[in-house]
């Protein structure tokens, strides 16, 4: 079967080398290529973040974990790798909603000053620009392409066609729950850090790569400024250091913004049009890398 997925990001990516590798024609069209997207901004750290319903996201996020573990353990130049990480809570709290997500959950017994619980995990944590050229090159190599193609409207000659827009799911569908979520983030210089640190509720997050470290960030629901704010960036260092003292030394090296594609519930629907069979994938918020692969397969189950 021919499909065109439009959206080149984590989701549309994903959908395509599910699809291509099962035997499909899968062609890929998109304005912004993939190290253009969205997707690349990412701090990349799996968790489910801003994506409804739970019960859903709890299995695509389940899937994705287990596919990711398997991706960092067979091919080390995809830019995933599995690190321990600590999430502080304020409150004491149960067990997170997505516990049956991960093999192994941790309480911590001495919570860090400030904080009145935590908990430690391994988690999937990205290198995006790496990771989605990966993905590309997997795609490639199943015989599928990308190009970039700037659409006023989702295609209607294609019998088959996967909708991962993101944001612009909102108007190319005329879907009014649609809405960005500002996320501004700091890369700092590696300072030799090998794990992660998630604060939630801010949401703060100190995230590591090779060369980098990722820190955030922002939750601004409607606002759709991209331009970085000098002032909300030495807000996040400041919450960053709490958790990671050493944040407040690290010599700044840029700053990213990225608009999250937000929905009520993320939209994993097919959609019949006339002859033609509109698979939707869309409105995943802050959690696009967490779902990617689950949603993927139940894409590839609609097919």
């Amino acid at each position: 079967m021919r499909i065109l997925v439009v959206g080149a990001g984590v989701i549309g990516l994903t959908c395509a080398v599910r699809l291509a590798e099962a035997g499909h024609r899968v062609d890929v069209v998109a304005r912004e290529l993939p190290l253009e997207t969205t997707s690349v901004v990412a701090a990349a750290l799996w968790y489910p973040y801003r994506a409804q319903p739970r019960e859903r996201v709890a299995a695509w996020a389940r899937a994705t974990y287990a596919e990711l573990a398997a991706i960092a353990q067979e091919d080390p130049v995809s830019g995933v790798r599995m690190l321990s990480g600590t999430e502080v809570l304020a409150e004491r709290s149960p067990d997170p909603w997505w516990r049956s997500a991960v093999p192994e959950l941790t309480r911590v017994a001495a919570p860090p000053a400030g904080y009145r619980d935590a908990w430690r995990l391994v988690a999937p944590v990205l290198e995006m620009p790496v990771y989605l050229a990966w993905l590309q090159e997997r795609l490639v190599a199943a015989g599928g392409t990308v190009t970039r193609m700037a659409l006023a409207a989702l295609p209607d000659h294609a019998q088959v066609v996967v909708n991962a827009t993101g944001l612009a799911g909102g108007p190319l569908t005329r879907d009014p729950e649609v809405e960005p979520v500002r996320g501004q983030v700091v890369y700092v210089e590696q300072f030799g850090l090998d794990e992660w640190w998630l604060d939630a509720a801010g949401p703060t997050y100190v995230v590591p790569r090779k060369e980098v470290v990722v820190v955030g960030g922002t939750d601004e629901v409607g606002n759709w400024d991209t331009a970085p704010d000098p002032g909300q960036a030495e807000e996040i260092v400041a919450r960053a250091a709490r958790l990671v003292p050493a944040v407040a030394d690290a010599k700044v090296l840029r700053h990213r913004v990225g608009l999250r594609p937000a929905r009520t519930s993320v939209r994993v629907a097919e959609e019949q049009r006339g002859t033609q069979r509109l698979l939707h994938c869309y409105g995943h918020g802050g959690a696009g890398v967490t779902l990617s692969w689950g949603c993927a397969d139940e894409i590839l189950k609609m097919c």
